[in-house]
């Protein structure tokens, strides 16, 4: 026995498994006992992000990212226990978070508005005029400041409420292995360009969609071209614990925005724009318009945000409002105040040709080509408080369309699912325990049907060497573990039982027994090589059909079989010829 055992481990075959097991546990790299909460994404813009706080690369491995580990000394082990801490927030509240990487301060960013009161207070400015002075008989121009008193409506800043802190969090993993997001929710949308395009044009496409995604504060974000047998181009976009609506109308718009006056287009979204101001001192609930209710009991809220024109956009807008007379008078005829003089003609907003917003446009930016302006516009609410949150959403979709621009063609939304982040942990237990009683029930059988332990032991541990082989390969490429890659997984299991069934049928029959090991074997293998090219030569359509959404079982049923007829089964036929020999 002593022999064979020697024997075992000294074949070169098994040998070869037991390293290629070794290379597959590093790949995936098991964990026990880990705390806190991994960082899945941070908005941008938001609390975490000022605070130091980053996005981790989506395609960096599970156990790389960062993960928190503590807030204000108090240890962080759940969801539950995170979103008990940040329930009850107060508007600049300051945090301690820890993570296993660094320590952050995290100040709680409010939402506010401002609001004109029924009084006036005076308030003393300086104001630079130049004036002509006569010295020894000759008239110079010179800059004096004066100090003027204006009187003006009091205002006072209200607090609503305060935003979000920015991080999208999920359980600390255990393993390198990626979950799909089958395993642990979130969105996957498919889309289909309007029109046939090139790879140049396709690859446009997914950058510029990277970005908005990016720019909008969704980060663990992964995007990719697809197609499917008819020729059809598809981009598949999954997205980690996002909103599906939300998610769905970023992605279904073009983005291209247009401000037109007198139906010209003055300016559009991307190169015309070239700054997008996001931080609170310029940009969110508009101070002179705020909020307040309207007819049927809701409320509305203005935004608005200053951007940046190139030199070539602002003179189109000042070649297009010098076109335009000024009104001194209202609708009464009673003439306005001088600094309330506008143009005859308001500047338009379109996006994707659905109109946004329509602005007056002040008298003193006639004929100016003025690169600094301000965009405005609302969002409705059944409270004060949830219409300036959409207020705010709104204003932040307009931000990234301004940033990122047009797609260069429209892309229709073929499919959408939206996963349930709470059937991920729940489906993953119950198929690790199928699993296991499924490679235990069939190690029984065998058992049963050949009443040998030295042949069901090793078809056992062939099994279980399978499927940590093609774990370690999935986690290495950094292939994502879903429910299409499982079913391929059972594929290669059965198929594995299959093989290995003809390797000991082969071996054990008693027609030809004259025939040598090498010979025997060489028959069983014979028969596997065959079934093995015929599973391969079916599963490469599949990488291409379906868009790509099935492209997961074909390539985890590819790389499984040919693992298990390379590596697995070539040491299991090994261990029974060793372990039979003598018989």
């Amino acid at each position: 026995m002593n022999y064979k055992v020697k024997k075992l481990f000294t074949n070169w075959r098994i040998l070869l498994l037991i390293i290629f097991l070794v290379f597959s546990l590093v790949s995936i790299h098991p964990s026990f006992g880990e705390k806190g909460l991994s960082i899945r994404s941070v908005v941008r813009n938001s609390s975490a992000e000022l605070a130091g706080i980053e996005s981790p690369n989506p395609a960096a491995s599970p156990l790389s990212k960062e993960q928190i580990i503590a807030i204000n000394n108090i240890q962080i082990t759940s969801l539950e226990e995170y979103e008990e801490l940040i329930e009850d927030l107060q508007p600049n509240q300051r945090l301690t978070f820890e993570t296993n990487k660094a320590a952050y301060i995290i100040v709680v960013k409010p939402i506010t508005r401002t609001v004109t009161l029924n009084e006036t207070e005076t308030i003393l400015v300086n104001e630079t005029i130049e004036v002509n002075e006569t010295i020894n008989g000759t008239t110079t121009t010179v800059s004096k400041i004066v100090t003027k008193s204006i009187i003006q409506p009091k205002t006072e800043t209200i607090v609503l409420g305060v935003e979000d802190i920015g991080l999208s969090l999920s359980k600390t993993p255990s393993t390198n292995i990626r979950k799909g997001l089958d395993l642990q929710g979130g969105t996957r949308v498919l889309l289909q360009p309007a029109e046939p395009v090139s790879k140049e044009t396709m690859d446009i496409l997914m950058a510029n969609m990277a970005q908005r995604l990016n720019v909008f504060g969704l980060s663990d974000v992964l995007i990719h071209s697809a197609g499917d047998l008819s020729g059809n181009q598809f981009i598949v976009v999954e997205i980690a614990g996002a909103n599906e609506d939300e998610v769905k109308d970023l992605l279904s718009k073009q983005g291209k925005f247009e401000s037109k006056i007198l139906n010209e287009t003055v300016f559009k979204g991307g190169d015309d724009i070239t700054y997008v101001c996001r931080s609170a001192d310029c940009s969110g609930i508009d101070p002179n318009s705020g909020c307040g209710p309207i007819g049927d009991g809701s409320w509305t809220c203005r935004f608005r945000f200053s951007i940046s024109l190139s030199p070539g956009a602002a003179q189109r807008q000042a070649d297009a409002t010098d076109k335009l007379d000024v009104v001194t008078i209202d609708d009464t005829g009673n003439p306005l105040p001088r600094d309330a003089h506008y143009l005859s003609d308001k500047i338009y907003l379109y996006l994707d040709d659905q109109p946004v917003d329509e602005l007056n446009i002040g008298s003193e930016l006639k004929g100016r080509a003025v690169t600094e302006i301000s965009i405005t516009g609302a969002g409705l609410g059944a409270t004060e408080n949830l219409a300036a949150t959409n207020a705010l959403d709104n204003m932040k979709r307009l931000q990234t369309i301004l940033i990122t621009g047009s797609l260069p063609v429209k892309l229709n939304i073929v499919k959408s699912d939206s996963i349930s982040p709470l059937l991920g942990p729940e489906f993953v237990s119950n198929a690790l325990l199928i699993g296991i009683l499924a490679i235990l029930t069939v190690s029984i059988i065998l058992l049963l049907r050949y009443r040998r332990l030295k042949i069901s032991l090793p078809v056992l541990i062939t099994m279980l060497s399978e499927v940590i082989l093609l774990l370690g390969f999935a986690s290495l490429i950094g292939w994502n573990l879903d429910l299409a890659a499982i079913a391929g997984i059972i594929i290669v299991i059965g198929t594995s039982v299959d093989h290995q069934i003809i390797i000991i049928d082969e071996t054990l029959q008693k027609e030809g027994q004259f025939q040598n090991w090498k010979s025997k074997l060489k028959n069983a293998f014979f028969i596997i090589f065959g079934a093995y090219f015929t599973t391969l030569f079916a599963m490469i359509p599949l990488l291409f059909a379906g868009a790509g959404l099935v492209k997961g079982f074909a390539l985890t049923t590819i790389a499984g079989v040919t693992i298990g007829v390379l590596v697995s089964r070539p040491a299991f036929a090994a261990m029974i010829e060793i372990l039979l020999q003598d018989e």
